[in-house]
């Protein structure tokens, strides 16, 4: 059985996510390693299986930032970004295209559903500021298009 290693800052980060947004569950999984955190319970990673205690976040307050830079495209969900329809594909975008409002510009996945995330603007990709395949939060700045 392969071992598996628990990441305390995602079970950090996924606590947080809880408070944050007042959930009570909040699951991440990648390949055959999952991590669930449930308030006020335990936390427990499957596949294999090891539970750990809910973790108290005593951080810092972070320094506000002074907020999305203008043409921001923002994370709608949380979830896996993806900048192409398949592994492999050519991406939707990349920095210096010309875009149309509703074009699709990635892919978040979240519970299993793909979710295609639209142009909010016509205008050219400034940034692209998400990782393929990795993890985004709500809120959190995926690209800039001006």
């Amino acid at each position: 059985m392969p071992k598996f290693d628990v990441d305390d800052a995602l079970v950090r980060k996924l606590a947080g996510l809880l408070a944050e947004t007042g959930l009570t569950e909040i699951e991440y999984e990648v390949g055959s390693q999952r991590i669930r955190v449930t308030r006020g319970t335990s936390v427990a990673a499957a596949a294999p299986s090891v539970s750990v205690a809910t973790p108290v976040i005593a951080a810092p307050a972070p320094v506000a930032p002074e907020g999305p830079p203008p043409g921001a495209v923002l994370s709608p969900m949380v979830g896996t970004a993806y900048a192409s329809s398949a592994p492999g594909a050519n991406p939707f975008i990349k920095v210096g295209d010309r875009i149309a409002k509703g074009q699709t510009l990635l892919i978040i996945e979240a519970m299993k559903v793909m979710n295609p995330i639209p142009a909010p603007h016509a205008g050219t990709v400034q940034q692209i500021l998400f990782t393929d395949g990795r993890p985004v939060e709500f809120g959190e700045v995926l690209l800039v298009v001006n």
